[in-house]
């Protein structure tokens, strides 16, 4: 799919690689490029310098989404093109005692802006979409919902269950002519990541935003569902598949590492 000429919706598009995203977009040829983001100010910033348009947006709440969708194809057109971008970074504790000893609270975020958020979208354009017989959905996931977080339960969990519903999306409407790519790198230099200490997990280097919104941009051009910004989590994914038990044992090693980097 060639950007060129169509209507585009980021969310999270106010900074990072949502930013990057609508920069890349425009630079396209992008019709309108729509800013989404629950920091209002910084859409707006955003959305000016790529003479788009900007929205307020919490994606864990549907009539959000349903707002943005509605407005954006009553003021412009039909939307071509929606990156389900937003995320929350879930909690970073490579200490802990429990993966599951985290409180609701993070795990109820982390569900709703990493999963539903995809789901009302999804739920809202999917119609729409099939009445046109055409769509593009670019869900911004990461390398770890193929792998895992070592240190975040919440952040990984929800990541895996993103890739399983964009599985049965683009599966369930290959034949509407709606298509779907999952963008999943792995460091990325954003206000999330810099939040977390560096640490043996992040050797392979740390990529900017407007390097893994060149890679979306080039794969959505190509239709590619798998987007990877770093080549090499297609070999850990398949050295994970080839031997689970293996992989389990080596993640474990990472996780020791972590523990003697962070003092335990």
């Amino acid at each position: 799919m060639q950007v060129t000429g169509k209507i585009v919706v980021v969310t999270g598009g106010a900074n990072g690689i949502g930013r990057a995203l609508c920069e890349a977009f425009h630079r396209a040829g992008a019709a309108r490029v729509i800013v989404a983001d629950i920091d209002s100010t910084a859409a707006r910033a955003v959305a000016a310098a790529v003479d788009g348009a900007a929205f307020k947006c919490d994606v864990g709440k549907e009539k959000d989404i349903s707002h943005v969708i509605e407005e954006t194809e009553r003021q412009f057109g039909p939307i071509e093109l929606f990156c389900s971008n937003a995320g929350v970074g879930g909690g970073f504790d490579p200490l802990s005692e429990n993966a599951g000893g985290d409180s609701d609270e993070p795990w109820s975020r982390s569900w709703a802006v990493h999963v539903m958020a995809h789901v009302y979208a999804a739920r809202h354009l999917v119609p729409r979409m099939k009445a046109r017989g055409r769509g593009y959905f670019l869900n911004t996931i990461s390398a770890a919902g193929l792998l895992s977080q070592v240190g975040s339960p919440a952040y990984s969990t929800t990541k895996h269950a993103a890739v399983g519903f964009a599985e049965n999306l683009a599966i369930s409407h290959k034949a509407h002519g709606i298509k779907v790519s999952i963008l999943c790198p792995q460091g990325v230099d954003t206000n999330m990541l810099r939040s977390i200490p560096k640490g043996p997990q992040s050797g392979d280097g740390d990529l900017t935003p407007e390097q893994v919104a060149r890679d979306a941009l080039a794969g959505i051009e190509q239709e590619t569902f798998v987007i990877l910004p770093h080549p090499q989590v297609l070999g850990y994914m398949r050295r994970k598949t080839e031997n689970y038990d293996r992989w389990i044992a080596g993640m474990a090693k990472i996780q020791a590492k972590m523990r003697e980097a962070y003092g335990k």
